[in-house]
């Protein structure tokens, strides 16, 4: 079975849960930037958890299909319509040979994850079907999908009408509170510049993709003077050259903290305030530009039991869909 693209959307890419074990060779994990959606989406076709689907970012594919199929759409709230009539989302629906889906206005969020039955059976690249576009790997010729592709479809048959109810997903709160755990540099700023960090509400920056997410709005840091070390930049939050872990928050110059998501690269020289932690992750993956976002200080504590908090909702997710 394949799945014809007629339109792509904006930027529409095969993912699954990510490549990881090759970050230390400046091969980010990738993956479903909402590993929430992306889980569920699965799921709700007959999936496995962690197979190939379609994330598409603001506007949506359209997509003919040539055999019978299963298809369900989480995360961000881009209705799906089979050839014209709307569907749900976060509910598996039936589609026929020929049949096209496409997608009305975004309405809310700022990433879909569209599954389909089988799952995309692309090749496997390091472990992974996901794309990594900056290094032209994985998913579906190593780049987002255009007009005229065609996606192979592996054998599954799903059961329609499952659908997640509201109160098994998690809540968009504006403006978003994004937990960071404040990192080895933040003695770089001043006491005053961190209050401040945390008191200012910031806006998502046009700049928000895949590798990271940027945010204006706030006051620019101030930093305690020191004499640059041997191998830093002049820019006063370089560094000598570490590693980023994923999550990590840069703000080059003092002015636009930048929050390193999927695709980042692995090293560089700027210093890192800190890092969200992985619960709030997928939260930053629905933020559309110019929403409003806080940053908040949390506990090493606090962040595992946020993790645990996840995991839960998670586990009850998957409890409910397993009937």
């Amino acid at each position: 079975m394949a799945v014809k693209v007629i339109s792509p959307g904006l930027s529409t890419s095969v993912q699954d849960l990510g490549r990881p074990g090759y970050y230390h060779l400046g091969i980010p994990e990738g993956g479903g930037m909402d590993r929430f959606a992306t889980r569920i989406a699965n799921l709700l076709v007959g999936n496995e958890p962690g197979a190939a689907l379609l994330e598409a970012t603001f506007m949506g594919p359209e997509l003919e299909f040539t055999e019978a199929a299963t298809v369900a759409v989480t995360g961000g709230e881009l209705p799906p319509k089979v050839n014209g009539e709307e569907r749900p989302t976060w509910e598996s629906f039936p589609v026929k040979a020929g049949d096209r889906l496409s997608f009305g206005y975004l309405k809310g969020g700022a990433r879909a994850y569209i599954a389909i039955s089988g799952g995309i059976d692309v090749p496997v690249v390091l472990g992974s079907r996901t794309t990594y576009v900056l290094g032209a790997l994985g998913g579906f010729e190593g780049r987002v999908l255009k007009a005229g592709d065609e996606l192979p479809i592996g054998t599954g048959t799903g059961t329609s009408g499952k659908s997640l109810p509201a109160n098994l997903r998690r809540p968009q709160i504006s403006p978003a509170e994004l937990r960071m755990l404040p990192g080895l540099y933040w003695h770089r700023i001043t006491e005053a510049a961190g209050k401040r960090f945390f008191e200012d509400t910031w806006k998502v920056a046009p700049e928000a993709d895949r590798i990271g997410y940027r945010f204006r709005g706030g006051a620019p840091l101030e930093f305690v003077e020191r004499e640059q070390p041997f191998g830093a930049g002049s820019d006063p939050s370089n560094i000598v050259d570490a590693c980023y872990p994923y999550g990590s928050i840069q703000v080059p110059s003092g002015t636009e903290p930048i929050v390193l998501h999927r695709d980042a690269v692995s090293g560089g020289g700027y210093m890192m305030l800190g890092v969200v932690i992985s619960a709030d992750m997928d939260l930053i993956a629905q933020l559309q530009p110019h929403t409003p976002a806080k940053f908040a200080p949390v506990t090493l504590d606090q962040a595992l039991a946020a993790r645990a908090d996840n995991a839960k909702l998670m586990a009850r997710a998957e409890e409910y869909l397993a009937g």
